[in-house]
């Protein structure tokens, strides 16, 4: 019997002896915790090895595992997560990291926080932790896209997940990317929601969220303010759901820019549904360049958006070309069709609140205007409508009147 005890307890510390290796690991549950402060990490200190090796244990455990960051305001450089995993991973931040405020330490980088590669991934903050401030204003000094459209975009996102898939993103907050703040590619069945973007309108490219080659995916309860586009679609974005967002300072929720690049691939089945967008220069938009590579857009679905001070709530722009970029003026070759925006209603500070510039090569098919009441608070008269090479089909209220198309056009060869 005392043998048999013996062994027992001699059992009980070798397993207590494995789990508390360096002081590293901890089990909760059937989930092994890997607190980056045991690997090093230190408030007011650079993080990021330590994140890194935690992660690393992490992601390489054969058990169910967690990266805890611990309360505290921490110092992070550029950083890459990278799969895959052996087992659903899940990183949860009671913290808060600040970035580099220099660009010389994203010389070799094109993001601050980067995920890759990683499949079944939980990243979790609770209200008030899991704030990126990412410094960007000394990026914003250095933007070169007013100059040169194509090729500037050489500053760091705050995050990117590139093919990351079946995974939840909650809460994080981004504030004051020096570009984007978080961009997808190549992501599938991903969910991210409650999380809150902030940088100053006059911010520039600073888009909320860019949606690239990605499916599946859900967008829900953010709230952005920035100095680009709150949401964008990039080619091959499909079977994505937005909605419940607020938006605004910024450019609106938009398709695109579409067309700039060959090859790129179609968008289809966009919904973005119970939204409110506020002080803003558009609502929900699609654009396509002037003069253009072909590309597809179909099945886009803008439903129970309300607007307040927003230029222009309703814009499908077939002629974009930001400072006068474009080589040449010829039509989109970007062919648009079965669009529907319902119920749109609210406020508008341009007395064209909707307005559907389309192709003349491609003249858009399949638009729908359902319920539309949107009020100019200009004193020049009511709102209007505009309309190129397109002719909607119109469903109950129409305030502005709809516009209808003009003569059929003539396609370029």
């Amino acid at each position: 019997m005392t043998a048999n005890l013996n062994y027992i307890l001699l059992f009980l510390a070798f397993n207590l002896l494995v789990l508390q290796i360096n002081g590293r690991e901890a089990a909760a549950g059937d989930t092994i915790v890997f607190e980056i402060t045991k690997y090093g990490a230190k408030p007011k200190a650079d993080v990021t090895q330590a994140f890194l090796d935690a992660w690393s244990d992490a992601c390489e455990s054969k058990k169910r595992s967690k990266v805890l960051i611990p309360k505290g305001d921490y110092l992070l450089g550029p950083i890459k997560l990278k799969g895959p995993c052996q087992t659903p991973t899940i990183i949860e931040i009671l913290g808060n990291f600040k970035a580099p405020s220099s660009l010389a330490s994203f010389k070799k980088e094109d993001t601050w926080f980067k995920v890759e590669y990683v499949d079944s991934l939980t990243i979790t903050a609770p209200k008030g932790a899991g704030v990126f401030d990412g410094q960007g204003k000394e990026g914003w000094k250095q933007n070169g896209c007013i100059k040169s459209y194509v090729g500037c975009f050489t500053l760091p996102y705050n995050f990117r997940f590139n093919f990351v898939t079946n995974s939840k993103i909650v809460g994080l907050t981004s504030k004051d990317s020096k570009l984007f703040h978080i961009a997808l590619l190549g992501c599938k069945h991903l969910e991210m929601s409650g999380i809150t973007i902030k940088a100053p309108a006059d911010s520039p490219n600073t888009d909320g969220i860019h949606i690239g080659r990605s499916e599946f995916v859900t967008i829900r309860g953010f709230t952005i303010g920035t100095g680009d586009d709150c949401v964008s679609f990039g080619d091959g974005a499909k079977n994505v759901l937005v909605e419940h967002v607020t938006c605004g300072p910024g450019h609106g929720i938009s398709v695109g820019s579409l067309g700039l690049y060959p090859n790129e691939d179609p968008v289809s089945n966009i919904t973005v549904r119970h939204c409110t967008i506020k002080n803003t220069d558009n609502g929900v938009r699609v654009k396509t360049w002037h003069d253009s590579y072909p590309s597809t857009v179909t099945k886009l679905h803008f439903e129970d958006i309300t607007v307040e001070n927003v230029r222009n709530p309703v814009i499908v722009d077939q002629e974009y070309c930001p400072h006068d970029h474009c080589k040449e003026k010829t039509s989109s070759k970007v062919k648009i069709s079965d669009i529907k925006f319902m119920n749109i209603k609210g406020a508008s500070s341009g007395k064209e609140a909707v307005k559907l510039i389309c192709s003349s090569g491609y003249p858009c098919d399949k638009v729908e205007l359902a319920n539309i009441d949107l009020k100019y608070t200009g004193s020049d008269g009511p709102a209007v409508s505009m309309c190129k090479f397109v002719k909607p089909t119109l469903v109950g209220k129409q305030n502005p009147p709809a516009c209808d198309a003009p003569a059929t056009p003539v396609v370029e060869l």
